[in-house]
């Protein structure tokens, strides 16, 4: 069911369920395409910096792919967001762990610690070409995780998948989350008040 008094369409850059889940929750329908991009290749010394850079490298991987002149003659406006989020910690960047081990290590050192997630969002205006971003950036802080469910969480996987091994509204993990400084969303990987800024920026 289209939304007849919505005034744009969007596209959403992404395979992260999380982020899809987070957009639809905020009342907008929207297609979706994902952008291979290689990013390891892709360095910066500082965290904001680097969501930055790949959000934008998402973006133009996704550009590279659509017929930009259809966009530019459409009465509706077409918004893309691309975004990107790492956690730190103890100063480190983390991506997404390399392997059930490095998993392990990053989750036991969270364990009566703490971590920032730091997640870029990037809204490029097809029609027009206007592109705006911004980062966010959230303080996490844990009591202690216990071993055996830092092996439960190991087993089921899906901390292999995510920054840092980080999935703070994991059942699992839930409990053991002190603090939160910062909005639920943005640790999931789309900020919702940073989002709808942008979007109404780039129209």
């Amino acid at each position: 069911m289209e939304d007849k008094t919505c005034p744009f369409m969007i596209i959403l850059g992404s395979s992260s369920i999380a982020r899809r889940k987070i957009l639809a929750e905020m009342g907008y329908e929207f297609t979706l395409m994902s952008a291979d991009i290689d990013e390891k290749g892709l360095r910066k010394e500082k965290p904001e910096d680097l969501v930055m850079a790949l959000a934008e490298a998402k973006a133009e991987a996704i550009l590279q792919r659509l017929p930009i002149g259809d966009y530019i003659k459409e009465v509706k406006p077409t918004l893309l967001i691309t975004s990107d989020q790492v956690v730190v910690y103890e100063g480190v960047v983390r991506e997404k762990p390399a392997n059930e081990k490095e998993a392990r290590e990053f989750i036991k050192g969270y364990s009566g610690g703490h971590a920032a997630t730091v997640g870029s969002v990037l809204v490029t205006n097809l029609k027009t070409g206007f592109r705006k971003g911004d980062w966010d950036r959230v303080e996490i802080y844990f009591h202690e995780i216990p071993d055996e469910i830092i092996d439960k969480l190991i087993e089921e996987g899906s901390v292999l998948h995510v920054a840092g091994g980080l999935i703070i509204e994991h059942p699992l993990i839930k409990p053991y989350v002190k603090e939160v400084v910062g909005t639920t969303d943005s640790v999931m990987g789309l900020p919702k008040a940073l989002t709808e800024k942008l979007l109404k920026e780039a129209l």
